[in-house]
């Protein structure tokens, strides 16, 4: 059964019709906030739901709920603070429950209504999300940089924002229809920023084995340099999809959403997300949503222990690597030889071989994937 919306609602604060065109014209005579590309991608995310059961970004309360219990003061479990950060001169003369526009480009984005304007502490924030306050890490650098205040409040989305795969993206009703229209009952997600290689396809099979289909969803927004470009990703999948997957058990479709590297919060939080689009499982493997060395390998697998009542069953898949004696793909619960036939698949690795114009051996990644990933003359960020 496809699941319910976190929440048990799925959010829709997008505007249609007269009301739409009604506060496009108020919206020339509110005060102005101007939001970055990363901050106008959360505002989509709220209107079409895939951040059920939010209506806008979080009041102090719940900002507080969720920083020390992740939790909302509602206890429904939700780990990543969603905010919208000002300062005193952008918001100088509005007061709470006022009225503003938000606006991205020049471009009305949506309309806000300020609930409450707060102070908060950024290294609380970082220790507590990312579990470091090391500016190294890309989400704490992000962070830092962030202005002095926070406000909280409901919005009303008049525009979205142009991207060049636009088309490839689906929103959670667009994949809940989907999944009826195919009868599939049990889907499971494979969250992505990444190119893949056979690893990746080990562990998409192995949880295609039981469920009735897969939903590989590469994330669409900001990530950090060195990741590979969203055009990249989605052609190497087509391939790869085309011809090693059986027909109509995949859905590739794009989540526009930021990346913020919080590792095993992240980890949750993908969870929910995907549960919005009507998932029933996710795959979570080594080190999800991690980056350099601040996690531990399965700490995520450990954090999901702490929310039974997440509403979507992760699936927790071992790392993956090629065995000379075995002849494939296994993990170390199914491969029992020792470290001198395991060939550890290095993304990073991978990543220069591409770079430097050398083709991968076959059986870590599929040569028609290697052939699209060398056929761009910039493949990464």
């Amino acid at each position: 059964m496809v699941s319910r919306p976190h929440g048990g609602r799925l959010v829709n604060r997008v505007l249609h019709g007269k009301r739409r065109q009604h506060l496009l014209l108020e919206a020339r005579e509110l005060p102005i906030i101007e939001v970055s590309y990363e901050r106008a991608v959360d505002v989509i995310d709220i209107a079409y739901g895939v951040f059920s059961p939010l209506e806008g970004f979080l009041v102090q309360d719940d900002y507080y709920h969720v920083l020390y219990n992740m939790r909302l003061s509602n206890d429904l479990p939700w780990v990543i603070p969603i905010t919208l950060d000002v300062n005193s001169k952008e918001i100088s003369g509005v007061k709470e429950g006022d009225d503003i526009a938000l606006v991205h480009n020049g471009k009305p984005l949506a309309i806000m209504r300020v609930e409450e304007i707060y102070k908060w502490d950024k290294r609380e924030y970082v220790g507590l999300v990312y579990k470091t306050k090391d500016p190294e890490h890309p989400g704490v650098a992000k962070t830092y940089n962030m202005k002095e205040l926070l406000i909280g409040g409901t919005i009303d989305l008049l525009n979205t924002i142009s991207h060049p795969l636009e088309d490839r993206i689906l929103w959670p009703i667009e994949t809940r229809v989907l999944f009826k229209e195919k009868k599939w009952r049990s889907i499971v997600a494979f969250q992505t920023r990444n190119v893949p290689h056979l690893g990746h396809e080990y562990v998409q099979k192995a949880a295609l084995t039981f469920t009735d289909g897969l939903l590989i969803h590469p994330v669409i927004g900001w990530k950090k340099p060195g990741d590979y470009r969203d055009e990249v990703v989605f052609a190497a999948y087509e391939a790869l999809i085309k011809h090693y997957y059986p027909k109509d058990s995949v859905i590739l479709a794009g989540l526009l959403m930021n990346m913020r590297y919080a590792g095993p919060r992240e980890a949750i939080h993908h969870a929910i997300v995907r549960k919005n689009f009507g998932c029933t499982h996710i795959i979570i493997g080594r080190d999800h949503a991690g980056v350099g060395k601040y996690y531990g390998p399965y700490e995520a697998w450990s954090l999901f222990q702490e929310f039974p009542d997440l509403g979507i069953t992760p699936l927790f898949i071992r790392e993956v690597f090629y065995c000379r004696k075995c002849g494939g793909m296994v993990n170390e619960k199914i491969c029992p030889h020792n470290d001198d036939y395991r060939i550890r698949i290095s993304g990073t690795r991978l990543r220069r071989m591409l770079l430097s114009g050398f083709k991968p051996p076959e059986y870590l990644m599929r040569p028609e994937v290697v052939e699209v990933v060398m056929g761009f003359e910039k493949p990464f960020i």
